[in-house]
């Protein structure tokens, strides 16, 4: 066929008054969180101006598996409209829209203990300790899946997700696993807490067994990821106070987080530092020739690194001539593509399906699509089968060129090819419908991905929420967001700057302000575009004190960041 071819807050009440007191005063809360890159780097990111930037399988790059959209102008809707063929969904949800507050939203929800826990964790504390003193209010059974759905429904609101994790740690009914502890620990990274991660570390460190070759490499990523890249190198460099190796293994994850990180060139002086100390592998090569192609786009520096690397007895393999495929596509340099394949096959490594997956979805970029459809023809003839990432790419190419009915048969073929839809595959056609303004085929998406068990993330919700806010479907977005908490997946900055651009677009300024406010409230920084688009939103249509409680809040977040960027981290020691 083809070859043929925070429990995170929501303040919403939509019935809203043009007056900040009525909206501020109606709020009720629904939900809030990614995934790891094998590739020649290891993890994760989000995207402001479009959809959340999600990390992919490794050898995936990212701008490979994110499917963009254009803004599509549709005439406005009833707000309250719901698909009938959906109404019953919704109700068994039991998390139908209307105007209700937070107690009203709590008693309509499922009461077990998750529940319950969130409906303490979804009012605005001022500090973990207050956290704690709220959760000592009251009696629940707690264990090892509560406390981690708990650490996930908030992992971006670090003082309930902190709080609460003081708080259970205590409890006579669970001992926190390790596992546990790493993941408070990169909340507190994600939230650019890096005082309270390391004081965590030392406790973790007068546990046996805890502090592990994960827990460090969290560490060194959250410190890369925030700009951070002397103190990642200070955490590689104190583990063996913690009896961890320095070894390949772990300069490899080092390396990784600095490239990740977008310090290529911190990397390469790390390489150059330790070679001579720690034997360097291939990974350790295809880590910074990827670095160097994708990150830097300094192809001749990535020569250099392949020509070190061969110097020190290793072949480039199947990988290191991805990332340069992967460079040339990222150019349009097609030829250099086909160069590589060639030089490739001369020394024996065949590419892999991710090869063909990278350049396959380059052409489907450039508008060769019938070129993009060659590149199955050329898989067969290679021996090489599709995977998931594949399909999920040609359908896309295939989405972007308006062939819908293609997109359909080959997600329903799949399976009759022995590949299962997996969570990129339905957010693929997610996002294929709602761009095209198709809501009962977005939504049926949905509900199937639901069916088959497979879990959403926040690039499943992203084009939903475009498209009801494009839509103006305000009952259909409120149900997404309680679905979106529901799934314990966290509300990131991108998602909140998302809403408020939809909202303004599409004349719903008072709501756009209770999400800004919301994300504020939460220890986000809002960025310059979403409050900018904000306030021009209020003074076009006059809303003078809104716009001054919104520049209020911006200098509040200003200052929580300063607080934050000015906090020492802790030196680890007994």
């Amino acid at each position: 066929m083809i070859s043929s071819l925070k429990r995170f807050p929501h303040f919403w009440c939509l019935g809203a008054q043009r007056r900040l007191y009525v909206w501020r005063s109606s709020v009720h809360y629904v939900s809030d969180d990614l995934l790891c890159n094998r590739f020649c780097t290891m993890t994760e990111t989000i995207n402001i101006n479009q959809q959340p930037k999600v990390t992919e399988s490794p050898e995936l790059p990212d701008w490979v598996k994110i499917v963009k959209e254009e803004e599509a102008a549709v005439k406005l809707e009833d707000d309250d409209f719901l698909l009938p063929s959906f109404s019953e969904w919704v109700k068994n949800e039991k998390l139908r829209a209307r105007e209700i507050d937070v107690r009203s939203l709590a008693s309509d929800l499922t009461e077990n203990d998750v529940d319950k826990i969130s409906k303490v964790l979804r009012f605005n504390f001022k500090s973990p300790d207050a956290v704690v003193d709220e959760l000592n209010k009251s009696r629940f059974v707690v264990s090892e899946c509560l406390v981690e759905q708990i650490l996930k429904r908030f992992s971006f609101e670090w003082i309930p997700s902190y709080g609460f994790f003081k708080w259970a740690k205590v409890q006579k009914d669970v001992t926190l696993s390790s596992d546990l502890y790493n993941l408070m620990v990169d909340n507190l990274g994600r939230s650019k807490k890096f005082g309270l991660m390391m004081e965590l570390l030392d406790e973790m460190s007068h546990l046996q067994g805890y502090v592990s070759l994960n827990t460090m490499s969290k560490i060194m990523r959250r410190y890369a990821k925030s700009g951070k890249c002397e103190d990642a190198i200070g955490a590689f460099e104190r583990m063996e106070e913690f009896g961890l190796q320095k070894d390949t293994s772990a300069m490899n994850l080092l390396i990784d987080a600095l490239v990740k990180g977008g310090s290529v060139e911190h990397a390469h002086k790390v390489y150059l530092d330790l070679k001579n100390h720690i034997a360097p592998s291939v990974q350790t090569y295809n880590i910074l020739v990827h670095g160097w192609c994708r990150g830097a786009r300094k192809i001749d520096k990535a020569n250099e690194t392949v020509k070190d690397m061969e110097e020190h007895g290793l072949s480039p393999d199947v990988v290191t001539y991805t990332c340069f495929i992967e460079a040339y596509c990222r150019e349009k340099k097609f030829p250099n593509v086909d160069a590589i394949f060639k030089e490739m096959q001369m020394k024996g490594h065949s590419p892999s399906v991710v090869t063909y997956t990278i350049t396959m979805k380059a052409l489907g970029q450039a508008k060769e699509l019938n070129k993009a459809l060659d590149v199955y023809e050329k898989m067969k003839q290679n021996g090489c089968v599709p995977d998931n990432s594949f399909y999920s790419s040609l359908i896309h190419i295939l989405g972007t060129s308006g062939r819908l009915k293609d997109c359909y048969d080959i997600f329903e073929d799949m399976p009759n090819r022995g590949v299962s839809p997996d969570t990129f595959t339905y957010n693929t056609m997610i996002t294929i419908a709602a761009h095209n303004s198709k809501e009962e085929d977005a939504l049926k998406f949905l509900q199937k991905m639901e069916e088959s068990q497979c879990k959403p993330d926040i690039c499943t919700y992203a084009p939903l929420f475009k498209m009801c806010c494009r839509m103006r479907r305000l009952k259909v977005l409120s149900f997404l967001l309680n679905h979106m908490f529901k799934n314990d997946v966290s509300m990131d900055l991108g998602t909140y700057a998302l809403l408020v651009r939809g909202l303004c677009r599409n004349r719903n300024p008072e709501r756009a302000c209770a999400v800004f406010e919301l994300a504020v409230l939460r220890g986000f920084l809002p960025t310059d575009t979403m409050y900018d688009n904000l306030v021009k939103e209020l003074e076009k249509r006059g809303l003078k004190e809104e716009k001054k409680y919104v520049e209020e809040l911006m200098s509040q977040a200003k200052q929580q960041a300063s607080d934050i960027s000015s906090e020492k981290p802790k030196d680890i020691k007994e």
